[in-house]
């Protein structure tokens, strides 16, 4: 399979995802969610989804899981909606990139404060 394809897959599933975690989910634990990327292999076999989650560190573990108590049930509405001989397995990783963004933002106010 061509990196394309599975790009292409990827984005697909994303949005997917984000809508079946919006309106379909009803856990009490996954709060506010954003799905950032998936990423899925070239043989489209598996599929990580980054996420990133509002709220401190007790809420993303209580997000986490939800997400992966429902992983079979968020699996199989995926294999509806997207035509694939087989569905991915999913998995869920916290997008830290954002969080480091933001840390690096700081710390140039910080510098740029001390310079002033």
């Amino acid at each position: 399979m061509s990196n394309v394809r599975a790009n292409r897959v990827g984005e697909q599933i994303k949005k997917e995802l984000s809508d079946i975690i919006q309106r379909e989910l009803k856990d009490p634990r996954i709060g506010f969610i954003t799905i950032t990327a998936v990423e899925v292999t070239g043989d489209l076999q598996q599929a990580t989804a980054f996420i990133t989650v509002y709220g401190d560190d007790e809420q993303r573990s209580k997000t986490l899981q939800g997400l992966d108590k429902a992983k079979g049930f968020i699996r199989s509405e995926i294999g509806k909606r997207v035509q694939l001989r087989k569905t991915p397995e999913l998995s869920f990783k916290f997008d830290e990139s954002i969080e480091r963004g933001n840390r690096i933002e700081e710390l140039l106010r910080n510098l740029n404060k001390e310079d002033k």
